[in-house]
C-alpha cells in the first residue's frame, strides 16, 4: 500500500452539525420539565426576607442572623452530683433479698474468695452492704451456720470408740 503524505490542514473530527437542527424539534414541545432547585438561592446572610407582618412585635423583631440569647457562663462552676436516692423496701425480707440478688456484691465477694485485691471504693460497697446484711438477719431472726458440715465429720465419731470394749 503506498505512503500518503500528512497534511497541514486541519481536517474536519466528526460528523458536521446541521444548522437547520434544533433540538426541541426531537422532544415534546408541549411540556417542558421544571427544573430541580439544589440548594439555597444565591445572596449572603445579609441578604434578610421580608417576612409577612401577622400583628406579634416579637416576631417583628426577630432575626435570622442573630444567636442564642442564652447566657454562657464564663467561669467553670463546680458540678454538684445530687446523691442516688436509696431504695427503701416495704419489708427486711424484701432488702435482704435485693441484697443476695446483687450482681455486683456477689462478683466483689467471689474476687474476695480468690484473694484478689479489692480497692478502696470495691471494699467500702462490701462491707457496707455486709454490714447492712448482718443487720438484716437479726431483725429476721436468721443465724448463720459457720459451715457446721464440719461438725457432722463421722471420723470424729471413731475416735471415741474403744477397742477394750469389744474385747471379751
Amino acid at each position: 500500500m503506498a505512503r500518503s503524505k500528512k497534511s497541514r490542514k486541519v481536517g474536519q473530527i466528526g460528523v458536521r452539525k446541521d444548522p437547520d437542527f434544533k433540538p426541541s424539534e426531537n422532544r415534546k414541545s408541549d411540556s417542558p420539565r421544571p427544573k430541580k432547585h439544589k440548594g439555597k438561592p444565591a445572596g449572603s446572610r445579609h441578604n434578610v426576607e421580608q417576612k409577612k407582618v401577622t400583628g406579634k412585635k416579637s416576631a417583628e423583631n426577630k432575626d435570622p442572623r442573630h444567636g442564642s440569647k442564652k447566657p454562657v457562663q464564663l467561669v467553670k462552676t463546680a458540678v454538684t452530683s445530687t446523691p442516688a436516692q436509696k431504695k427503701k423496701y416495704a419489708t427486711p425480707a424484701q432488702e435482704l433479698a435485693a441484697l443476695e440478688a446483687d450482681q455486683r456484691l456477689t462478683d466483689l465477694l467471689d474476687k474476695l474468695d480468690d484473694d484478689k485485691p479489692l480497692t478502696r471504693e470495691q471494699q467500702a460497697y462490701v462491707d457496707e452492704k455486709m454490714a447492712r446484711h448482718r443487720i438484716l438477719c437479726d431483725l429476721l431472726g436468721i443465724v448463720e451456720d459457720d459451715d457446721e458440715d464440719d461438725d457432722m465429720d463421722p471420723f470424729n465419731d471413731l475416735d471415741a470408740i474403744n477397742i477394750d470394749d469389744f474385747k471379751h
